[in-house]
Formats: structure tokens, sequence, C-alpha cells
């Protein structure tokens, strides 16, 4: 099966390598993983993913910051805290959403990435 392929950027080892081994056994090609916006952007260049999964709280960065600097690629931006923390800036970015790292599936991630590919310009 081939699925879409991920990179994910996020500061947490742990949870870059859980969400790997999650998002793999669902299907998801995980082609790279970044710490940081610097090494996302290198990363980005390289692999050229279909989404990144950005986490919006990167140390001394913001995601909304990488996923600005991200420009065509996907982004579904990630963390702990609720949806409703970050409503506006959400709304506000170029992400195509968001999802709670406790609610993170390969399903989840297809859901977004159809409602993408589905939405028409003409509705």
């Amino acid at each position: 099966m081939t699925g879409p392929r991920c990179l994910i950027v996020d500061d947490s080892a742990a949870f870059r390598d859980a969400a790997r081994s999650m998002l793999e056994r669902g299907g998801i090609e995980v082609v790279g993983i970044a710490c940081d916006g610097s090494e996302a952007m290198r990363r980005a260049e390289e692999l050229h993913p279909d989404v990144a999964l950005v986490d919006v709280d990167l140390g001394a960065e913001s995601g909304f910051d990488v996923a600005e600097r991200l420009g065509g690629i996907p982004v579904i931006l990630t963390s702990t805290h609720d949806e409703q923390d970050f409503a506006d800036l959400i709304a506000a970015s170029p992400a195509l959403g968001f999802l709670s790292k406790f609610a993170l599936s390969p399903g989840a991630v297809r859901d977004l990435l159809a409602a993408r590919t589905n939405a028409s310009p003409n509705t």
C-alpha cells in the first residue's frame, strides 16, 4: 500500500519515534524527521513530502512560523494542548488543520489530506 509521504517536525525525540511507528503501521511513509525549523526546511527541500506534521511549540520556535516557511507543503499542526488554545492562530495559518497529539492517527492525517483534495474553489 502506498500512502502519503510524511515529514515529522517535533522537538521531542520520543514523540517523533512514537508518531513514526504509529503512522508507518497505518500505511503512511515517514520520509524524514526534523527537530526544528531549519532542519524541517532542509528535509522538505530534499525529500518533497506530501504532508508535514509540525508541532506548534518547537522550543524557541513557533510551529506556526515553520508552517509559513514550508510554503507549498501541506502542514498539519500538532500539540498536546487543546485546539481551542490556538484557534485564531490555526485559522490564520496556511495549515490544513490541527490534530491533538492524542488524536493523531493515520486515518486522521488521511482525512485532512482528503478534505484538502476534495475542496473545490468553485463551491
